[in-house]
């Protein structure tokens, strides 16, 4: 690859450069030619009624023409060796062809004009409709929206430098087999806005699992928030940087580490082949996990095993193997043919067993579970089954298990720290993921994120708004519509008030709201203890698109979200709370009393308090507490039970009347 480095200069004065420079491209024409970024590609959607930016790369002072609906258009590379035209706001509509001359020639096809909608954040907001399709198998059935396009952005990292493109990708429809690449809860908000207004929609999916939001803001967006500015400064440093990415090695001087070998698969028989016979293995429950099973303290592999008796008529027949949950990797086999295998703990199993597998009578089902740390086992309230046809085996029960191998504690001195990752890092996604598409115009921006920072909640009331004015600054766009979903319900419930960081981020989220032209969707109710990717993506979706609706397209009458706290007030021994978004009336989902309301004096101690509706407001008291100070609604991890929703059938938010 060769550059052309270029200066502020104006090419007119300066011809000799530009001399050179035609010089460069002319020996090296395939380095040079029109060059077009990853978004402006056939199949894209390019936003209706405003302003539309094309660019690109080609050689120096090369002149390039655009032709699209029957208008041309002109521009000349700069020295940098770019260029840049801009389209006038143009109708929704399409399909159009879009003609790009200069050395080369391209025609890009199927071009759409609707609305795009930048949709990013962390693994929710990637987790794909093939994650989720046996909850929506019709949903999936019937995916035929050609309208609807997706541009998944490949996951790319960098702290040093701000990337001009976006990882190679491409723009899809929406059909059976598309869709479920796309990003779950990020079609369904794509889809209701279609059915609603009937205009091509196009999604760009910039998101990372596990991925922290200062990952995700510019250098100059984060650079007066400690300790990120701090770290920004230290990455900076070339030494420092190369240090974290390659460390240098501890070594251990002691006696040999012995040889770690796993004795499911040493012997003459490997413990998955069907001629293997177990003898002094143990009884295990499952689903569940061995540290609550009689193994306590073991990292290493564990070997699971279970016998099931097949009908004749299942002999040979395709079936699906649904394993729930597994903590942490697994290799799965059947009869002794290994079905599938994950490396991590978040995907749910669900391993194909081909023709011809299974057998008349007794079959074998062998797990080999590898965990390194924390608890080690089978995710509790799950699936867990062997599907054929309309017949469905439940594999709850007894099952058999060994230790094949058990992982030595560290040497003192040894631990290598973590891996550096950059897509942790301040800046490290946004100069990657984000700024390559702001010359892009968009509707707005959704964002669906906030687990990997539950760790420092406070600082998620800086970080989120700081995101926001950081977008709406880089895409020109001050007043863009920015919606993003709350954190769902998640973990263990506790059966007393008790403080929860979860809480506290979705409290953050809530204050965020201060901000301009911002919509929450509350998902309290949407969320599943044990998974921390709840499989209900289709009603973040839909209530984001409600809020679109309301916030973009000015449906100003549409109730598009649940109560949300808007002030207290201390009456006699109880607080009387008010809130907005009440829509056509408070009420009690499912009927019954309220729950999930805790009162607290000014020591802050939070008991369970009752609370009833009094038109749109909550009246909340305690006999422990007479002179109330404080009320909490639905402050947890997993608030089970939280009632308090609109007769629109929309949640309220939890909140604090305290400050944190």
């Amino acid at each position: 690859m060769y550059y052309i480095y270029a200066t502020d200069y104006n090419m007119k004065n300066h011809p000799k450069l530009l001399l050179i420079a035609f010089l460069l491209c002319a020996g090296f024409k395939s380095e040079c030619q029109i060059r077009l970024p990853q978004l402006v590609a056939n199949g894209m959607v390019l936003q209706r009624d405003r302003e539309i930016t094309l660019w690109g790369w080609a050689n120096a002072g090369e002149k390039v023409t655009i032709k699209l609906l029957n208008k041309t258009y002109h521009t000349t590379t700069a020295l940098s060796g770019t260029w840049t035209i801009k389209l006038p706001a143009l109708k929704a509509g399409g399909p159009y062809m879009l003609d790009i001359q200069g050395t080369n020639h391209i025609q890009l096809s199927d071009v759409m004009v609707g609305d795009v909608w930048f949709c990013s954040g962390q693994s929710n907001m990637a987790v794909p409709m093939e994650r989720v399709k046996e909850k929506y198998p019709d949903e999936i059935a019937t995916a035929n929206f050609p309208d609807i396009r997706n541009f998944f952005v490949p996951t790319l990292s960098d702290v040093s430098n701000i990337h001009a493109d976006l990882p190679p990708g491409k723009w899809m429809k929406a059909d059976p087999q598309n869709v479920l690449a796309f990003g779950a809860a990020s079609y369904f908000f794509a889809k209701q806005l279609y059915l609603k207004y009937h205009v091509p929609i196009g999604i760009i999916n910039s998101s990372v699992g596990g991925t922290p939001i200062q990952a995700w803001i510019s250098a100059e967006g984060i650079k007066n928030i400690q300790p990120y500015a701090g770290r920004l400064k230290q990455l900076k440093d070339t030494a420092f940087l190369n240090n974290l990415i390659h460390p240098p090695n501890k070594t251990y001087s002691g006696a040999p580490q012995p040889t770690l070998t796993d004795q499911g698969l040493t012997g003459p028989i490997k413990w998955f082949d069907t001629a293997y016979q177990p003898k002094g293995w143990h009884n295990f429950w499952l689903p569940g996990y061995w540290a609550d099973e009689g193994v306590k303290g073991l990292n290493g592999v564990v070997w699971f095993r279970k016998e099931i008796d097949l009908p004749a008529n299942l002999a040979g027949k395709a079936a699906k193997l649904f394993l729930g949950r597994i903590v942490d990797a697994d290799e799965t086999y059947v009869n002794g043919i290994k079905v599938g295998n994950i490396t991590y703990q978040y995907p749910p199993r669900r391993y194909t067993v081909a023709e011809g597998i299974l057998k008349p009578g007794k079959n074998i089902i062998v797990v080999r579970l590898i965990n390194t740390s924390g608890k080690g086992g089978f995710v509790p309230d799950k699936t867990y089954q062997l599907s054929c046809g309309e017949t469905n085996i439940d594999l709850r029960g007894d099952w058999k298990y060994q230790v094949g191998l058990v992982y030595p504690p560290p040497v003192p001195g040894t631990m290598q720290p973590p891996p550096f990752s950059a897509q942790n890092e301040p800046s490290g996604l946004y100069n990657t993921m984000v700024a390559p598409a702001i010359n892009y115009a968009i509707k707005g921006f959704v964002w669906y994120q906030g687990e990997a920072n539950t760790s420092n909640p406070k600082e998620y009331k800086q970080l989120l708004p700081a995101l926001i004015a950081n977008w709406r600054e880089k895409w020109g766009v001050p007043n863009s519509p920015f919606l993003y979903a709350q954190l769902p319900n998640f973990m263990e419930v506790q059966y007393s008030p008790s403080e929860s960081q979860w809480a506290q981020l979705r409290e953050a989220q809530r204050q965020t709201l201060d901000v301009p032209n911002t919509a929450m969707a509350v998902t309290i109710d949407g969320g599943e203890w044990n998974d921390i990717h709840p499989l209900n993506k289709k009603v973040v979706g839909d209530r984001l698109a409600l809020l679109a609706q309301k916030l973009a397209y000015g449906d100003a009458s549409l109730v598009s979200g649940g109560p949300l706290y808007q002030s207290s007030k201390k009456e006699g021994s109880a607080i009387v709370i008010s809130f907005t978004n009440v829509g056509s009336g408070l009420a009690v989902n499912g009927g019954g009393e309220l729950s999930q309301f805790a009162i607290a004096g000014a020591d802050k101690r939070f008991v369970w308090a009752k609370a009833k509706i009094q038109g749109d407001k909550v009246m909340v008291w305690s006999e422990q507490v007479p002179s109330p100070a404080y009320v909490r609604y639905a402050w947890a991890d997993n608030p089970e039970g939280a009632n308090l929703y609109n007769n629109e059938g929309l949640p309220a938010s939890p909140f604090s009347t305290d400050e944190l």
